[in-house]
């Protein structure tokens, strides 16, 4: 790795033949660029000389306030920089690694710091751009692989698929084959996958394409003969059979994941309606959940039975109350049914053509719909 940390045209530093003095006048500035300036200096230091244990710990907490205080562009040459490290300080390694996904690529791609608990809380908390990333990773865990299959996003689910280092349980590999059903994504990476047995070319045989069974016969002995005579009515079960969409799971190491992030996001003042929205779109129906819940002081339950009503009214109650905007309402609701087994229904009056309501109000209309909606009134 170059010593050189250029930040500016007027002034270069070279960390490896810095004298202490300049590192102490770097540390004693407050400065932008002479802060940018001391963290990739003492980032390539270390690079050559790696910190003894003792001084791990401090020296991390010095990174990662250092850290904090820099732009993004600075950000990302550390990204690039610290990406096969093995001495980096695991709070700025998963720092970066959520940070945008341009800064984050180096660091889900190759960081050996990242652990599966890392990793697993990134599939959680993080885009479906990270997410992807952290399924092409090499040599990816079979139990990072069992909680991406577990989350069941076609696009991060199609990346553990390509990725032929990637440990993948029996099981796993069977999931894939299943979800490939739905998923057509899936099928030409599983058609290849070395793990990829017998018995699921078979079953994976019955709903590709003319050129994926092509591909198939030549790996494995497929009696097409006799699978002919049943492919048309397996494909067509298997469609009818398989859920459009996944709705929304309860109890589940995610949900549990999800909920604490929404905590911490509320309890920062950090969780914002748009926050809501963005969940929507990324299909992440348990954030949007807890985060409509934290955000009208809902329960989560009401929510729940909300986005399972036969008329989407209480829902939309329920987002005007924290402030999600009527005019992006019904292309949320669409994308709310598309992962929510077609639910809330479409039964009821269109309430969010009927002009404004006030967030009381709206909080007011959705608890009373709540009450009505429950067992017993109750």
């Amino acid at each position: 790795m170059t010593a050189l940390a250029q930040i500016s045209p007027s002034r270069t530093v070279e960390p490896e033949t810095a004298p202490l003095g300049e590192l102490l006048t770097l540390a004693r500035s407050r400065t932008g660029d002479d802060r940018q300036r001391l963290l990739l200096a003492i980032t390539s230091l270390c690079d050559t000389n790696p910190p003894a244990d003792e001084i791990s710990e401090v020296l991390g907490e010095v990174l990662l306030m250092l850290a904090h205080q820099v732009e993004r562009d600075v950000r990302r040459i550390l990204a690039e920089r610290l990406a096969r490290a093995d001495w980096a300080p695991r709070a700025l390694v998963n720092m970066l690694a959520l940070d945008e996904i341009e800064i984050a690529r180096p660091i889900l791609s190759s960081s050996p710091t990242l652990q599966d608990d890392d990793l697993i809380a990134i599939l959680v908390q993080a885009t479906i751009e990270h997410q992807i990333e952290v399924a092409r990773r090499p040599s990816l865990s079979g139990r990072v692989s069992d909680a991406i299959i577990e989350k069941a996003e076609p696009a991060t689910m199609t990346a553990l698929a390509s990725n032929r280092t990637a440990e993948i349980s029996p099981d796993g590999v069977r999931r894939l084959v299943e979800h490939s059903r739905r998923i057509a994504a899936l099928r030409a990476p599983l058609t290849r996958h070395p793990r990829l047995t017998d018995a699921l070319a078979e079953q994976l045989y019955q709903w590709v394409g003319t050129a994926l069974r092509q591909a198939i016969g030549a790996r494995f002995q497929i009696n097409e003969d006799d699978l002919n005579v049943s492919v048309q009515q397996a494909v067509d079960k298997a469609f009818r059979n398989s859920p459009a969409s996944v709705p929304i799971t309860e109890n589940t190491e995610f949900e549990e994941s999800e909920r604490r992030l929404i905590a911490k996001l509320h309890a920062a003042d950090q969780l914002r309606p748009s926050y809501l929205v963005r969940a929507v779109r990324e299909k992440r129906l348990n954030l949007f959940v807890h985060g409509l819940a934290a955000l009208g002081n809902f329960s989560v339950a009401e929510i729940r039975g909300a986005l399972r009503a036969g008329s989407p009214e209480a829902i939309y109650y329920a987002c005007a109350a924290v402030g999600i905007d009527r005019s992006v309402f019904v292309a949320m609701i669409n994308e709310i049914r598309l992962i929510n087994d077609g639910a809330p229904g479409t039964y009821g009056a269109q309430v969010w053509l009927r002009g404004s309501i006030s967030a009381s109000s709206a909080a007011r209309a959705f608890r009373a719909l709540a009450h009505d909606n429950s067992p017993a009134g109750v």
